[in-house]
C-alpha cells in the first residue's frame, strides 16, 4: 500500500515538474521534412518587439475545393505560430463574407471587402459530375486602431499550373501578412531616394510606384540635386533618358563605395525617332557604362525579341467600313518569367516589359558576387541598336530558327565591397578629395535593363493612373511592383524577413486517375478495416481469458 501511494506521489511531481519546465522554457518542435510549419527567426524578432495590439480579420473561411482547403489550412496554422511568438499582442478572427441573411447582405459584405482592398475569387469545383461555383475571398485584414492593411494570399506565378499557384502561396503566407504586421508596426522608417531629374516620364505614370513605397517608407526626390545620397537607406534610378554629368556619376559611386543600396531601371536603347516604316531604336549612352562596368556588368544597347511576349491591339484589315482589331504578340514586350534562385523572386508572377535590352555580366569586379534574377526564355532574338521597330511586325508569322539567341539577363543583383572607379583620378587638390573613398563597407546593386519595369500606364479618359504591371490587352497585373518592393526589403531590411519566402513545400500530388479507379475499395477499406480489427481483437482476447480461466 505504501509503495503505491509513494509511485502516485512521485507520478503527480513528475508531472508537476514537466508542466514548471514548460512554463519557464519555450519549445516548440516542427518534425515536417519541410519544416512547413516553422517561422523565420526575423518573423520571431519582429512578433516579440511588438508593443501595440494588432488584429488579424481572416475571411479565407468556409467550405473549398482541396487546394484552398490546404490554402486555408497553411492561413491557420501560420497565423497560431504567429500568435505564440507575439506575447499576447496578435488576435486572430475568422469569418466567412458569403454567409448572410439575404443576398443584399452578402453583396454589401462583398463590396466592403473590395472598397478595403481585398480581392474575391471565382472558385469552381466538380464534386460527383456537378460543377459548382462559389465567390471567396482568399485574403485578411491586418489591423491597428483605425489603420489596416489588405493583405492578398492567393498570389504566385499564373504561368504555373492553378495546383502550384496555390502551393507558392501556401508558401508565401508567412511573408505576406508578417510584412503587412511591419508596416503597422514600423518604428524606424527608412529612407528611400528616387533619382527623377533625368526622366522625362511624367509623375502620374510613376505614382503607383511612389505610393507603394510611401506606404513602409519615407520618400526623397532628387529634384534639388543634393551634394551626396549619404544617408538614404536605399536608392532608386527611375528610367534616365538623359547623360548624368562627371559629378553626379561621382555621387552615385560614392554612395555605392559607401555600404548604400542602389537600384538602376534603365534601357539600353531608346526608341522615340519615328519613320513611315515604323520607330527606330538608337543606343541610349546615360555615362554610366564605365561605372557599370567596373561593378562588374556591361547593359548592352540592343533589343531583345522574346518568343514568350505581351500583346499588342493592331489593325488586321476591316469588316466592313469598321477595323478589325485584334490582340496580336509584340516581341518587342518580353514577359520576363525566368529567375534566379533568391527570395526576391521566388513565386513571383511574370514581369511585364517594354523593349528590353540585354545585360552581360564582365570580369574583373573583385569581390563581388553576381547573382542573374531576371532572365527571358531560351526563344530570344537580338537586335543591335540603331534598329528598325517595324509596325508590322506583329502581322509577320515568327521563324523559330531565327529565335536562338539563348537566355538573356535583364537584372542582376551586385554584392560585396565596391571599389571607386574614380580611385586615381581624384587630385590632391580637389575639393572631394577630403571624403573620398575608394573602397569601403558591403553595398548591393540591383541593374534592370528596363526602365519601363518601373513605369504605370495612364488611363487618361478616368484621369487616373493605372496599376503598375497592367496590361490593358490581357486585363491582367503582373508582378513588377511584387519585384520592386521585394527588392527594396531585400536592400533595406537588415533583420532579413525577405527570408521568409525562402520557404520550399513540395506538392505530393497523388494520382487522380488511380484515386477514381480505386475510390469504392478503399472507401469500402477504411470503413471495414476498423471493423475487423476490433473483432480480431475481441476474439484473441476472449480465447486468452478462455485459456487463462477455462
Amino acid at each position: 500500500m505504501k509503495k503505491t501511494i509513494l509511485r502516485f506521489l512521485l507520478l503527480i511531481g513528475v508531472f508537476a515538474g514537466v508542466n514548471w519546465l514548460a512554463s519557464q522554457f519555450f519549445v516548440r518542435l516542427d518534425l515536417t521534412q519541410d519544416k512547413r510549419y516553422s517561422i523565420s527567426e526575423a518573423t520571431k524578432q519582429l512578433l516579440s518587439e511588438l508593443d501595440k495590439d494588432i488584429t488579424v480579420n481572416v475571411y479565407l473561411s468556409g467550405d473549398f475545393p482541396p487546394g484552398f482547403e490546404r490554402l486555408e489550412s497553411a492561413t491557420r496554422k501560420t497565423l497560431e505560430e504567429l500568435r505564440t511568438y507575439s506575447n499576447g499582442h496578435l488576435s486572430v478572427y475568422y469569418s466567412d463574407p458569403s454567409e448572410a441573411a439575404s443576398e443584399e447582405q452578402r453583396q454589401k459584405q462583398y463590396l466592403n471587402l473590395v472598397n478595403r482592398g481585398l480581392t474575391p475569387t471565382n472558385v469552381f469545383a466538380n464534386e460527383d459530375g456537378k460543377r459548382t461555383e462559389k465567390i471567396i475571398f482568399p485574403g485578411v485584414l491586418v489591423q491597428y486602431d483605425t489603420l489596416s492593411v489588405p493583405v492578398q494570399l492567393l498570389k504566385g506565378n499564373k504561368a504555373s499550373s492553378p495546383e502550384e499557384q496555390l502551393n507558392q502561396s501556401y508558401e508565401g503566407v508567412e511573408f505576406e501578412i508578417a510584412s503587412a504586421i511591419r508596416m503597422l508596426d514600423n518604428k524606424e522608417r527608412k529612407k528611400v531616394g528616387l533619382v527623377v531629374s533625368h526622366t522625362k516620364i511624367s509623375p502620374a505614370r510613376l505614382s503607383d510606384l511612389i505610393a507603394s513605397i510611401q506606404q513602409n517608407y519615407d520618400v526623397f526626390l532628387d529634384m534639388n540635386n543634393p551634394e551626396s545620397y549619404d544617408g538614404l537607406d536605399a536608392l532608386l534610378i527611375l528610367k534616365p533618358d538623359s547623360t548624368f554629368s562627371e559629378d553626379e556619376k561621382f555621387k552615385l559611386d560614392q554612395y555605392v563605395v559607401g555600404g548604400g543600396k542602389a537600384i538602376f531601371f534603365v534601357d539600353g536603347a531608346r526608341v522615340d525617332s519615328v519613320s513611315l516604316d515604323g520607330s527606330y531604336a538608337q543606343p541610349l549612352d546615360l555615362n554610366l557604362n564605365d561605372l557599370f562596368f567596373k561593378w562588374g556588368t556591361r547593359v548592352n544597347t540592343d533589343l531583345v525579341k522574346d518568343m514568350n511576349c505581351a500583346e499588342i491591339l493592331l489593325n488586321v484589315g476591316n469588316i466592313g467600313d469598321e477595323p478589325e482589331i485584334r490582340p496580336l504578340p509584340w516581341r518587342f514586350f518580353p514577359l520576363l518569367n525566368n529567375f534566379g534562385q533568391h527570395p526576391v523572386t521566388r513565386n513571383l508572377n511574370a514581369i511585364y516589359t517594354r523593349f528590353l535590352s540585354s545585360i552581360d555580366t564582365v570580369g574583373g569586379a573583385s569581390g563581388i558576387h553576381k547573382t542573374p534574377l531576371l532572365m527571358t526564355s531560351p526563344y530570344t532574338k537580338l537586335l543591335n541598336a540603331p534598329a528598325l521597330v517595324g509596325y508590322n511586325e506583329a502581322r509577320k508569322q515568327p521563324e523559330p530558327t531565327e529565335y536562338r539567341s539563348g537566355v538573356k539577363f535583364s537584372a542582376v543583383l551586385l554584392e560585396g565591397s565596391f571599389s571607386s572607379l574614380f580611385e586615381n583620378r581624384i587630385l590632391p587638390g580637389d575639393p572631394r578629395a577630403a571624403k573620398f573613398r575608394a573602397t569601403g563597407n558591403e553595398g548591393k546593386v540591383i541593374i534592370c535593363s528596363d526602365g519601363d519595369i518601373a513605369v504605370n500606364d495612364y488611363d487618361y479618359k478616368r484621369n487616373a493612373p493605372l496599376p503598375l504591371g497592367y496590361d490593358r490587352v490581357t486585363k491582367q497585373t503582373f508582378g513588377n511592383k511584387d519585384f520592386i518592393m521585394n527588392a527594396l526589403d531585400f536592400m533595406t531590411n537588415a533583420n532579413g524577413l525577405i527570408n521568409a519566402r525562402s520557404k520550399q513545400i513540395e506538392i505530393r500530388a497523388l494520382d487522380k486517375i488511380q484515386i477514381q479507379e480505386s475510390r469504392k475499395f478503399w472507401q469500402a477499406f477504411n470503413l471495414l478495416l476498423p471493423v475487423v480489427l476490433i473483432a480480431i481483437l475481441g476474439a484473441l482476447r476472449y480465447y486468452f481469458r478462455l485459456r487463462k480461466f477455462g
